[in-house]
């Protein structure tokens, strides 16, 4: 039999001591009576009741007897109830009675309590990172015990407008990128930022947009619409530029870019912008796929070098459907 590598060791050393200091090992937890699968019990009633025993125990990983012992042992503290189903008079549904409610406030409160002052000794980002490697890796035990080959990704959330940290993150997605891509390096990121802080300016603008993906209260992609107020924008043209439209490793194969660019180009459709056009980078071929599923064209490529080394530039355009 092969040793466990390290990774192994340390996951496991983690969790039991997750356990440990979530208080799973006494006879009690979160500060009442109830021993762990009655405290879990109560926390899914609340959520989700009505719910029959089987399905309790389907959300608990519990086996029927030990589902009827639990249950058995909280209806007669008064914790729980039983009605019969409307759909089925034979079924029994288990719900919540104001002991169990009171019971559950008091469990919220010092579970939350108890998170909240870990949190406060971890960095934002920290605490972004915490919940996506607990969720994924819920997921995947999960998964493990279903037979399931993979977990599916968590779907970021698409949010319009200013977030606290916007100019910094998206040019720190920026700067990652191409540098691993292409090699770009303090030019390019100056460049970035220097952009977005200039069209954070404009973003009150009702033509101009910028639209965030936001997982766990970390932004993981964005793209942008600049059609207004721009230095060098003429009046009469209404072309709009497409700029920023990035996704971090966490968002790529969700459909989070779709998702981002469907939402930029309707803004586009509505306040009559002839046409949309971006620029890129030759190579790219993910990202060139999606622009011409949504009809985006080829019409212009040239080296440049104004992002501090030279690279083969590519600009593609989509007319607005009604004047293609």
């Amino acid at each position: 039999m092969s040793s466990p590598s390290p990774l192994v060791d340390q996951v496991r050393n983690e969790s039991r001591k997750l356990v440990r200091e979530l208080g799973f090992m006494g006879a009690t937890l979160a500060g009442s009576d109830l021993a762990p699968s009655a405290v879990h019990a109560l926390i899914e009633l609340d959520l989700y009741a009505p719910l029959t025993a089987a399905q309790l125990g389907k959300s608990l990983n519990l086996e029927k007897s030990s589902v009827s012992r639990l249950l058995a042992k909280l209806i007669e503290r008064g914790d729980i109830q039983e009605s019969p189903s409307p759909s089925d008079a034979r079924e029994k549904l288990l719900g919540l009675t104001a002991s169990g409610r009171k019971q559950v406030a008091a469990i919220h409160a010092f579970g939350s309590a108890q998170v909240q002052q870990a949190l406060r000794l971890l960095a934002p980002r920290e605490q972004s990172q915490v919940v996506a490697g607990l969720r994924s890796y819920g997921q995947a035990l999960q998964a493990c015990r279903l037979g399931q080959a993979q977990i599916a990704a968590a779907i970021p959330s698409v949010q319009r407008g200013y977030r606290p940290g916007m100019i910094g993150r998206i040019t720190e997605l920026h700067a990652h990128y191409y540098s691993r891509l292409v090699g770009f390096g303090q030019f390019f990121e100056q460049r970035v930022a220097a952009g977005l802080a200039e069209f954070s300016e404009r973003l009150d603008h009702p033509d101009n947009g910028i639209w965030l993906a936001v997982l766990d209260e970390q932004i993981v992609g964005s793209i942008a619409i600049d059609l207004g107020g721009a230095p060098d924008h003429k009046q009469a043209d209404k072309s709009a530029h497409l700029r920023w439209f990035i996704l971090d490793e966490a968002a790529r194969g969700t459909g989070t870019g779709r998702l981002l660019l469907k939402a930029a180009l309707e803004h586009c459709d509505r306040v009559g912008a002839t046409s949309c056009y971006l620029w890129t980078f030759s190579g790219l071929d993910a990202a060139r796929h999606l622009y011409e599923a949504f009809g985006f064209q080829l019409v212009e490529e040239q080296p440049a070098a104004q992002w501090g080394k030279t690279v083969l530039e590519q600009k593609f355009e989509r007319r607005h459907p009604g004047l293609a």
